[in-house]
């Protein structure tokens, strides 16, 4: 759906047409009168643009994207103020199985109460719940209503409905031209689906999936279907122009490793299960865990820290990876690997007096390091991907120690037969620290703020909705990062080195890991339901 111009019509707009009888009567007009009658034309038949008739930044209501907004955690309410300042887009619902803010968790007690007092205008708001930190649907509903009624009155908005049932929500707002899903990892590929399904846009955040043949599914759904698919990791990936510029220049040799580690995990993880505890009121626990086996509700499952489990989350690498690797994946056209190698820590408890190592194929570790083994593509060899987290990395390379240096604690290294390149975690700042010393390119900085940045994100997914032209960062070309954080995942759960064949999307040398590939759905939440 394209913009179109407002045309005004003059008065005789509604006159009856000039009859095309030839043998119609013939009138006849004097020079003046001519003269006159045209330029009372062209006064009436101007094309006025939109942003004249509606003011500066005037956007008309059918340009405007209707948007359902699903996960009012901590994050989904950061996400939630850049969101509604956009005038491309209007948030017309929410949904959350919590009701009211109780038991969420932050990185402080006002940071986040202040954001939302400074962006709707309200310096008195008050999240309710256990008055700390704000979350569930009631929140979400109150965020969108001030901001709308304080910041733009004009545009006489009608409220916001809420829902707790994400396929209540479905059924009712018939309307709702897209949505956006940030919510625990688990609920992220049943609920896509579900929206494409329907005809709905859709944006999620990382990852696509926590199983990887429920990924497969729907990047597939994607491909087949003409909707517009985004996995919002992709707006901040940084950039491997210099990188692959240096690389095919021949400035490292042949690439033959690529190093990325990360300070994640930044929340706790638990190595044992946790004790059953009370459901808070207002929260839907069964609403909560979806698609997931049904089990006793623990506080330790959710909000913050649902990534440390197997079941709800993707672990450190499905929560940092996409951002920094997918770019990697794109540039030097990595598709499936054929050996996945973890290495992991392991928690030990006492039987008094007899100390035994836990059995956990429930939560991800403190710390680890995996390697994928990618067959060579093209002209490029063979290459390696090792992965780190929990505070590991790779030995600091002996560039680095002679000049008495360490790595950093988040980063990127490029490890040819002939050199090296070392970068920031998001590959910001590369630099050949042995072989060809090459320059990086003459780029023109981006000033943008990083708030500009994200509304010029949000301004490309309205337009692609509008258009039907597919977002850049879509659904489709996650495929490979999807498939590589699901297997992270699978083979620190099963603890082994495993052999995968992409062709039939299965563990060969341990076929007992082929369980953890999907899930078992329960019923009305599996993809063909819900």
């Amino acid at each position: 759906m394209k913009p179109t111009s407002h045309i005004s019509l003059p008065a005789e707009e509604n006159a009856k047409p000039v009859s095309k009888d030839p043998d119609a009567p013939k009138t006849s007009l004097d020079r003046r009168k001519f003269v006159e009658m045209m330029a009372a034309s062209a006064i009436g038949f101007t094309i006025v643009p939109r942003h004249v008739l509606g003011g500066k930044n005037y956007i008309a209501p059918s340009d405007v994207i209707t948007l359902a907004y699903v996960g009012i955690g901590t994050q989904g309410i950061r996400e939630l103020l850049p969101m509604l300042a956009s005038p491309h887009i209007r948030v017309v619902s929410v949904c959350d199985p919590n009701k009211d803010a109780v038991g969420y968790k932050d990185w402080d007690i006002d940071g986040l109460n202040d954001e939302i007092r400074k962006a709707t205008r309200k310096p008195d708001w008050q999240p309710g719940g256990d008055n700390t930190i704000p979350g569930g649907r009631e929140n979400g509903k109150s965020i969108v209503d001030n901001f709308y009624a304080n910041v733009h009155p004009e545009l006489g908005y009608k409220g916001c409905t809420m829902y707790a049932d994400y396929r209540e929500l479905l059924d009712k707002e018939k309307n709702v031209d897209a949505v956006k899903i940030i919510t625990p990892d688990h609920l992220h590929g049943s609920f896509s689906m579900a929206a494409i399904k329907r005809g709905k846009h859709v944006m999620v955040q990382k990852p696509i999936s926590n199983r990887l043949i429920e990924g497969k599914k729907l990047i597939q759904m994607a491909r087949d279907s003409k909707v517009i698919t985004h996995l919002i990791p992709w707006d901040h990936n940084g950039s491997m122009t210099d990188v692959m510029t240096w690389i095919n220049a021949g400035a490292i040799g042949n690439l033959m490793e690529i190093h990325n580690w990360t300070n994640r995990p930044v929340w706790p993880q638990y190595a044992q299960m946790p004790e059953p505890a009370q459901v808070p009121a207002g929260l839907n626990w069964d609403l909560w865990l979806g698609p997931e086996a049904d089990r006793p509700y623990s506080p330790n499952y959710t909000n913050m820290v649902f990534r440390g489990w197997y079941d709800f989350g993707g672990g450190s690498m499905a929560d940092m990876g996409h951002y920094s690797l997918w770019v990697v994946f794109k540039a030097l056209q990595l598709t499936s690997p054929t050996i996945i190698e973890p290495n992991l820590s392991h928690i030990c408890a006492l039987h008094d007096p007899v100390p035994y190592e836990i059995e956990n194929n429930f939560s991800f570790p403190m710390a680890s390091s995996v390697r994928f083994k990618y067959p060579a593509n093209g002209s490029r060899p063979a290459v390696d991907l090792c992965w780190y987290d929990g505070g590991m990395r790779p030995p600091i390379p002996m560039e680095l120690l002679e000049e008495n240096k360490e790595l950093p604690e988040e980063g990127m290294m490029f490890v040819g037969d002939k050199g090296k390149i070392l970068a920031g975690f998001n590959i910001q700042n590369p630099q050949i620290i042995s072989g060809n010393k090459m320059q990086p390119a003459a780029v023109v900085p981006d000033k943008r703020t990083r708030e500009e940045r994200g509304q010029a994100a949000l301004t490309l997914f309205a337009d692609a909705c509008k258009s039907g032209k597919q977002y850049p960062g879509n659904f489709v070309e996650a495929e490979y990062i999807t498939e590589a954080v699901n297997l992270y995942a699978l083979a620190l759960r099963t603890r082994r080195m495993l052999k995968y064949d992409s062709a039939s999307v299965k563990i060969t040398n341990y076929p007992e890991a082929n369980a953890w590939l999907s899930r078992n759905y329960r019923k009305g939440w599996d993809p063909d339901s819900i």
